[in-house]
């Protein structure tokens, strides 16, 4: 109760100076927002208790790792969710995990790697948060998966008014339905129950195909490939023509990387030099596919979990003074793949988008989610380029990037929401045939719209009926 009443004072103190005000950012350094305050509670009756009292907008953040403004709005309180971290219950013999939202995806495997159990989905790299992983509905590499609410087996939520709900595909579920993906509208997502999967070997295996033989190949050996736990294929720049298959199969295989995670923290200086090589010109992305063709020869044996806890860090600096690496993420019905990626390619070298890398996956279709990107079976393809900073640059991404969703609208596909807001509230609504939907739920549970951020306010009808 102390620690309660203090949070409450401090967060008075914050909320009575103007001075007290905050410039947050996110990853890309790109998107500065003054908020009235951040504050950090850590649990969910103190996450009740400042909502409750809070009568301005509040914000939702977790690991910052969005790209748009997707965790603040201007004059808003930033609830950081990071310290929201508790385990609350763990059933190995149920592979069922209940933890709160403001951990890491590697806390979670720290704890549960000695069990001999793995995250059933979970992005790339092990630094997000859980909280910020429901809200964008994230998906990974995995075969035979799709978004994470596919794994969600309920979570507990603090909506405007304070209240605390259970929602779950049987319990409230529209909330259930709306706040998965709807990237802190409805609520603050608090506690989140998990089914895990086990921590098995794979073997990572690669080979290099035109671009052209990819679709028939995957709907052949790799779509029903019931040893295959992750799966990628890299279309290399700058002329995009081939790609390169990365498939981590099931083995019983004697392992040759015997750590059970990776280092929480795997900046090197080479990866670094690496990274810009392949950035700064042509010449540098052909000899990325020599170095490739070296390192994917070996065909090494790991756990799972190793290949699941990649750390931000091995991919830093992402922002510097005048540039700066960022993402977007595009998804297409499987079967317009051969449709897509020729008109991707032609807009992407129209504009001379620095491209370093395009990662293809895949995706069962969403179990529902109202801001669902994969409505179907998808591909999803995730554009990883560098851009300046200056207004003009922007300007001049935000151009190829509404070239790129008018193209995959066509195509029947959609469009990733955490990264920049280049899109047209048209382009949104044409992507996101449910919004509508969404906005009128988020408007009966959050009538006087307390939660708020830069995506919510750009595409939140002006009146909801």
């Amino acid at each position: 109760m102390k620690k309660l009443n203090l949070l409450y004072c401090c967060l008075c103190l914050l909320l009575s100076f103007k001075t007290h005000a905050v410039i947050v950012n996110d990853v890309t350094g790109m998107t500065p927002v003054q908020v009235a305050a951040v504050v950090q509670p850590e649990s969910t009756q103190q996450v009740a208790e400042l909502v409750k009292s809070t009568s301005g907008s509040i914000s939702i953040a977790g690991g910052k790792y969005s790209m748009g403004g997707q965790t603040a709005m201007p004059g808003a309180l930033q609830i950081d969710t990071r310290k929201l971290n508790h385990v609350i219950a763990f059933n190995p013999e149920q592979k069922l995990l209940t933890i709160e939202a403001g951990a890491s995806w590697r806390q979670v495997q720290e704890l549960i790697d000695p069990y001999g159990l793995s995250v059933k989905i979970m992005q790339s790299f092990a630094n997000f948060s859980i909280g910020g992983s429901l809200a964008v509905n994230v998906h990974g590499r995995y075969i035979g998966e799709g978004p994470i609410i596919l794994s969600v087996e309920q979570f507990k939520i603090v909506l405007a008014d304070g209240s605390v709900v259970i929602a779950s595909p049987q319990e409230n579920q529209d909330i259930f339905y709306g706040a998965i993906g709807g990237y802190g509208g409805l609520g603050v997502i608090t506690e989140v129950t998990l089914r895990l999967a086990d921590n098995v070997k794979v073997k990572r295996i690669s080979r290099v195909m035109p671009i052209t033989q990819y679709y028939q190949y995957f709907s052949q050996h790799v779509r029903s490939d019931k040893a295959a736990i992750f799966h990628n294929a890299v279309m290399y720049p700058p002329d995009f023509k081939k790609v390169r298959l990365i498939t981590f199969e099931q083995t019983q295989e004697p392992l040759t990387i015997s750590d059970r995670l990776r280092s929480r923290f795997e900046h090197s200086r080479k990866q670094e030099r690496r990274i810009k090589i392949v950035a700064s010109s042509h010449f540098g992305k052909e000899l990325r596919k020599l170095y490739d063709e070296v390192d994917y020869a070996k065909q090494p044996v790991m756990w799972r979990n190793y290949e699941a806890s990649y750390d931000v860090s091995f991919l830093e600096p992402i922002a510097e003074k005048n540039k700066s690496f960022a993402l977007e993420e595009y998804f297409i019905p499987v079967e317009r793949f051969d449709d897509f990626y020729p008109e991707l390619i032609a807009i992407l070298k129209k504009h001379k988008v620095n491209v370093v890398n395009i990662s293809i996956r895949h995706a069962n279709p969403d179990s529902g989610s109202l801001l669902a990107w994969a409505r179907t079976e998808v591909f999803a393809f995730v554009i990883y380029y560098q851009q300046a900073t200056d207004e003009r640059s922007k300007e001049q991404v935000g151009i190829w990037t509404r070239e790129l969703i008018d193209a995959v609208l066509a195509n029947g596909g959609s469009y990733f929401l955490p990264y920049q807001l280049h899109a047209t509230p048209e382009q949104f609504q044409r992507a996101y045939p449910q919004a509508e939907q969404f906005f009128k739920l988020k408007a009966r549970l959050d009538p006087e719209n307390k939660f708020n951020n830069m995506l919510l306010e750009r595409y939140r009808p002006k009146t909801v009926q």
